[in-house]
């Protein structure tokens, strides 16, 4: 979707020019485009560099859930989903790389490399939805969440994320671009303005339905907060039961931290691909455009690697003989 936008943002930045095609600006250089080439190497290589890390440590992910049998209740499967999505656009930006700087780009690569982007991220931003549904219903319906019909339902639920992101993300393959008409292009070329307001659309309502699920979640804690304190009343004050209901206040931090780095990474570019068109900046592009996809490399730091079982899962497959039994936690995330 956005990749070939990315780096025609990137080149024109370095050229100044506007819908041109970075390529040709190579042919037609002169001794003193030199150090304009320079500049496109290294957007480049930071382009694969960044894809590159997105799909190693993705690619880690979800192969410690897939080879861990014990790793099947829904919060693993909406991560194992979230990072598949995330690898995926990794494997779009290097794909994009390469179509760029190693083979001469067609039209064919550059609606592929658009189509696989917008499947993934895509895929990412409802997983991520699907994740705080999950942590919602584990903490309000703590006693029966978690069951086998839940994982059938969990399942069911990624299988339809995942076609509708396949059937959004083969739009412009199947000739919703704007390559024949250059004038009814978005802020992301080759995707027509009507198809970006869309998506972008959806991705606002994706991102407001998940910011009321976290709001829930708060509302569940705080009454599950108040019930306690209004237990202390008749148990023994000692130091284990303090240690073991005293987090909450680095519970909420991290919490902070999750909707920050979701909405700042997420609203800036839905907000610029409604608003935007073909003549808007290519600067204010870059700018939105690149804490979305960013959002790819921060998603296993901040929901897979934070999850204490796989972190045991990782832990024993590099020291076998140190992580003999694991109890596993699928609210822990």
């Amino acid at each position: 979707m956005m990749t070939q936008n990315d780096s025609d943002i990137w080149f024109e930045e370095s050229s100044g020019s506007g819908m041109t095609s970075p390529l040709s600006q190579l042919d037609q250089s002169d001794p003193t485009t030199i150090p304009e080439a320079s500049s496109l190497s290294l957007w480049g290589v930071a382009l694969c560099v960044s894809g590159t890390l997105i799909v190693s440590e993705n690619t880690i992910v979800v192969a410690a859930i897939l080879a861990t049998p014990s790793l099947r209740a829904p919060v693993f499967l909406l991560l194992a989903s979230l990072a598949l999505a995330d690898l995926l656009a990794g494997v779009a930006l290097i794909l994009h790389f390469i179509f760029l700087f190693c083979v001469e780009p067609t039209d064919w690569s550059e609606l592929m490399t658009s189509g696989l982007l917008a499947t993934s991220l895509t895929a990412s931003l409802l997983s991520l939805m699907g994740v705080a549904l999950d942590r919602y219903l584990s903490i309000s319906h703590a006693l029966t969440y978690g069951s086998r019909h839940s994982r059938r339902c969990a399942a069911g639920l990624l299988a339809l994320v995942w076609l509708g992101s396949c059937l959004i993300g083969s739009g412009p393959m199947l000739g919703w671009h704007c390559l024949n008409d250059i004038t009814s292009c978005s802020v992301a070329r080759p995707l027509t303005r009507t198809y970006l307001s869309l998506l972008c659309g959806g991705f606002l309502l994706v991102v407001m339905v998940t910011l009321q699920l976290y709001t829930g979640i708060c509302r569940v804690a705080r009454r599950h907060a108040h019930a306690i304190a209004t237990q202390r009343h008749f148990l023994p004050d000692d130091q284990s039961y303090t240690s073991k209901h005293g987090g909450r206040g680095k519970g909420l931090s991290r919490l902070l931290l999750v909707l920050g780095v979701f909405v700042s990474c997420w609203t800036p570019f839905a907000l610029y691909g409604l608003l935007g068109d073909a003549s808007s900046p290519p600067l204010y592009t870059y700018a939105t455009l690149v804490p979305a996809t960013g959002n790819s490399l921060l998603n296993p730091l901040l929901y897979s690697l934070r999850n204490r079982d796989i972190r045991k899962v990782l832990l024993h497959a590099c020291c076998p003989h140190r992580h003999t039994h694991n109890t596993h936690r699928p609210v822990d995330v």
